[in-house]
């Protein structure tokens, strides 16, 4: 009995994983392994007795379920009894009911361990020319979320405080940590949208040990505080982020000069801390030696906008102004990363009902997201691009219409599995990301919409009269 669930087993690892091209000779294809499916399963202590809905087909459903844009659970069960008759197996009930029930008993660190997993193994083998100057940077940033209107999801996470009760629904502050070169996310945390200690620097007090020395964050203008900054730098982490002008003001005729609009100064260690005790306060050391970066963001037609980039890194001939440029400005990249978690895997809106079934859906996105992820990689490296430059979304539709040739192959030969996969990868390579710098367009839609201002001069002549300041068009 023990050989038979064994077999069975390795049976489904290998199913998942050729869902998203993790076997074969591509490279990354030890990103989601057996062994370590094995582990998440017994770390967790999953004692399992249904013979249908296993912890690995309740998996494969839940991850087909995000990735196709019918989100319902009725139809992950119809993709469930397709592919059973297609491998010659008996359909099972076409009733929702069993397989919600698998999802609740699966535990909700299986679903965080195999997505943080996934993530890791795939930035730990990244290729040394997508890195920056040979260091890993990761970015930091937050987001929200809504669930369904049930009494536990706003027990857990209440409605905005100004909607009156019945007329809002429950929302929730999610955090991540991801890599900027590939893209993965490595670490999420997730708090109620208000309170006390749920905020996005609480959230990164919690969730910065995954970083590691030599590392380099990425992060907006919130998280340019002297503490944090301090406490990174201590770990041998380098930070590098906008300046809060609502805290502080730069004034670049003080400090050590290192160029035009370019210096290191001391930043004094603040009055009062208020999450440190004050021992703790007191150990700290008087000052932070901070450099500050004028960058002049210049756009014809625009006013030149003035940004102060804050870093760690001193050193003005390992990271030139313009190279710090560049970095802040990549940090555009996470905001992209997480629009297509919300909106190309339809995060923003989740299903589940209970704030259990909801954390446990959050973590299957970002399981999906992480091994399409792992697919962006394994194409950049067959083609000498770089993960950035491919698109996520057009990824995500050539996987969805792969999907019944990669289902239906398994009695294939090795090489036909292999030469479907190099067609996949082919294509989604083909697609990439446009570099449009400065781009802009009129806020105005030409088709008539209720929640848009209507167009009334062709798109032409509007952007002529954006570049030439008219405010009023």
């Amino acid at each position: 009995m023990r050989d038979c669930n064994q077999r069975r087993f390795r049976q489904q690892i290998k199913f998942l994983r050729q869902q998203f091209l993790q076997d074969g000779s591509l490279p990354f294809t030890d990103v989601l392994t057996e062994e370590s499916v094995a582990q998440a399963l017994t770390a967790v202590g999953v004692v399992w007795n249904d013979t249908i809905y296993t912890p690995l087909v309740t998996l494969w459903v839940f991850l087909g379920q995000v990735l196709s844009a019918d989100h319902s659970c009725r139809a992950a069960v119809a993709r469930l009894i397709a592919h059973r008759l297609s491998a010659g197996q008996s359909a099972c009930s076409a009733k929702t009911g069993a397989y919600c029930q698998a999802r609740k008993r699966l535990p909700e660190k299986f679903f965080s361990s195999v997505a943080r997993l996934v993530g890791k193994t795939l930035d730990d083998q990244v290729d040394s020319t997508w890195l920056w100057k040979g260091r890993s940077v990761y970015m930091f940033d937050g987001t929200t979320v809504s669930m369904p209107d049930t009494p536990a999801n706003q027990t857990a996470y209440p409605q905005v405080y100004n909607q009156k009760p019945g007329l809002g629904f429950p929302i929730a502050r999610v955090c991540t940590f991801m890599s900027l070169s590939c893209g993965v996310v490595l670490e999420m945390g997730m708090s109620r949208y208000a309170g006390k200690k749920q905020g996005e620097l609480s959230l990164l007090r919690k969730m910065w040990d995954i970083l590691s020395p030599g590392d380099i964050l990425l992060t907006d203008a919130l998280m340019s505080t002297w503490h944090e900054m301090l406490t990174l730098k201590q770990r041998g982490v380098d930070s590098v982020s906008r300046l809060n002008k609502s805290t502080r003001r730069a004034d670049f005729r003080r400090g050590k000069r290192l160029g035009k609009g370019d210096h290191v100064v001391r930043w004094l260690k603040p009055s009062s801390i208020r999450h440190l005790d004050w021992a703790t306060y007191k150990s700290l050391p008087d000052y932070l030696e901070v450099r500050e970066t004028r960058i002049l963001v210049e756009q014809p037609g625009f006013r030149t906008k003035e940004i102060i980039v804050v870093t760690t890194l001193l050193d003005p001939e390992a990271a030139t102004k313009e190279d710090l440029a560049s970095l802040y400005r990549s940090r555009w990249s996470q905001e992209l990363d997480l629009r297509d978690i919300k909106v190309s895997l339809q995060m923003d809106v989740l299903r589940c009902k209970s704030p259990e079934l909801v954390r446990k859906e959050i973590w299957t996105h970002i399981l999906t997201y992480n091994l399409i992820r792992t697919i962006i990689a394994q194409a950049a490296s067959q083609h000498g691009l770089k993960p950035r430059e491919i698109s996520f979304k057009g990824t995500v539709q050539f996987l969805e219409a792969f999907q019944p040739l990669i289902s239906f192959q398994g009695h294939q030969e090795e090489s036909f599995r292999q030469q479907l996969y190099l067609q996949l990868l082919k294509a989604v390579a083909s697609h990439r990301v446009a570099d449009r710098p400065d781009r802009f367009e009129p806020r105005k839609r030409k088709r008539k919409q209720r929640t848009a201002e209507q167009m009334t001069k062709p798109r032409a002549e509007l952007k002529r009269l954006m570049r030439k300041g008219v405010t009023e068009i």
